[in-house]
């Protein structure tokens, strides 16, 4: 509550001018004088959470589907959904793929010629989210601030790219939701060199279609447990048993 000081005087007011304007004075502060003390301030409401991103990535080996987390990562997830809108990827392909680390694409053709990009964006790597198996992170130069249009799905849990060095780590932006079997399909590409460039799919992978999709797609029904082996085998028909 604001305080005002009490202005005492001695001598009485004998200015109508003078008594207007305290009038007025008066009038102008009510609504603060209004406020009693120990009354609640309305709090102010939160900033809304940006909602997930949905992506299919179409490959010649099937169908990823990627979440985005806009929310912890909304530099990366802009980058690469304007990316996906623009039909940059379509035709792109997988160009680096270790089967235990991760796979690797977003930045060249099918005759490894390097597509240009935009300008690079700023290094999101400490926003919590780890290099986990299926997490989808921005690939970059020794540079921090260098990622532009390429990306890795990491295939194991790779807790040294959560680590900085040279100034920063890698900055994960999503994961994959469903597709870890295509993800691991191109995983287990056989690989060698190639202009220039080491573990290139020897067979291309192709990205073949990106698109943003409006939710999460359906997941597939969990398996049925399998029936439990019986403790003795049945015997064969038309055998005697003990």
């Amino acid at each position: 509550m604001t305080t005002f000081t009490a202005i005492h005087s001695r001598t009485f007011v004998r200015s109508a001018v003078s008594l207007f304007v305290a009038i007025a004075a008066i009038t102008n502060l009510a609504s603060a004088q209004n406020a009693k003390p120990g009354s609640a301030v309305a709090p102010t409401a939160d900033a809304p959470t940006a909602s997930p991103v949905y992506v299919s990535m179409t490959t010649s080996k099937g169908v990823i589907y990627l979440e985005l987390n806009a929310a912890k990562a909304p530099i990366s997830t802009e980058n690469f959904v304007n990316y996906t809108k623009e039909g940059f990827y379509n035709g792109t392909i997988f160009h680096r793929v270790i089967k235990t680390f991760m796979i690797q694409g977003g930045g060249f053709t099918a005759d490894m010629k390097q597509k240009a990009t935009k300008a690079p964006i700023s290094n999101e790597w400490q926003n919590g989210l780890p290099n986990s198996r299926g997490a989808i992170s921005m690939a970059r130069t020794n540079e921090p601030n260098s990622a532009t249009s390429q990306f890795f799905i990491n295939t194991v849990d790779n807790k040294m790219l959560d680590q900085p060095r040279g100034g920063a780590a890698y900055a994960v932006f999503g994961k994959v939701i469903k597709g870890m079997d295509v993800v691991d399909a191109i995983a287990a590409v056989p690989t060698g060199p190639s202009s220039g460039m080491g573990d290139v799919p020897k067979t291309v992978v192709t990205i073949e279609k990106m698109e943003v999709i409006a939710g999460p797609p359906a997941m597939d029904a969990p398996a049925a447990p399998a029936a439990p082996a019986p403790t003795t085998p049945a015997a064969p028909t038309g055998t005697k048993t003990p």
